[in-house]
């Protein structure tokens, strides 16, 4: 169902410029933008493309209008005064754009306010990609004063020590990067521990 949804979602404003083109040059091209852009929303939905999704669905909300008031705009120096019925198509069209946005609007500020409380572990994809001849053993999540954390354990196939197995992983010290991009300002932190038995990689949010 929740495909479905995301599907309907990243289509809608191509299905709208349908409604209100007027001309075939601008209205081909403007609508092939618009499913570029559906295709490139879906593509993170489906975790096809590494990027945030509720910054992407916020973006892909503010350009898709953008796009469609420049297509109209360019229809407008071709063709004549539009008639009242198309001036009924596009205030329906305005009307839909605007209610997608303010949805998208209070989902995504929903979901500010939902990880500020840092209830939450760091996503699978924060574990760094492993090189050969090193291996997961397992993988978890587990949560206490400071927040939620993601930790999975490490073991070498060719019996590196796990001095080497660190080194490999390239974390001798922890590492940062920006989870998202609008919505969600917190940094992921990666690191790894020699806990004696085994090597640990920790998923931590960052200040």
């Amino acid at each position: 169902m929740l495909i479905v949804l995301g599907i309907l979602f990243a289509v809608a404003p191509a299905v709208v410029w349908t409604t209100i083109a007027r001309t075939r040059p601008v209205g081909f091209a403007i609508g092939g933008v618009l499913l570029a852009g559906a295709s490139l929303l879906i593509s993170v939905q489906r975790g096809w493309i590494d990027a945030p999704r509720p910054d992407a669905h916020l973006v892909f909300t503010v350009l898709a209008p953008l796009v469609i008031a420049c297509g109209a705009g360019l229809e407008g120096r071709y063709e004549n005064s539009p008639s009242p019925e198309w001036i009924s198509r596009r205030n329906g069209a305005i009307g839909l754009l605007g209610m997608q946005f303010a949805l998208t609007l209070v989902v995504g500020l929903m979901y500010a306010v939902i990880i500020s409380d840092g209830s939450d572990a760091p996503p699978s994809k924060a574990v760094p990609s492993l090189p050969p001849g090193i291996s997961l053993v397992n993988e978890g999540t587990d949560c206490g004063s400071g927040g939620c954390w993601r930790a999975a354990t490490i073991t070498s196939e060719g019996g590196l020590s796990h001095p080497e197995i660190i080194r490999e992983l390239g974390l001798q010290q922890q590492s940062c990067r920006s989870n998202g991009w609008l919505l969600d300002w917190r940094d992921v932190c990666v690191s790894a521990r020699d806990t004696g038995g085994n090597v640990v990689v920790y998923a931590t949010w960052g200040h």
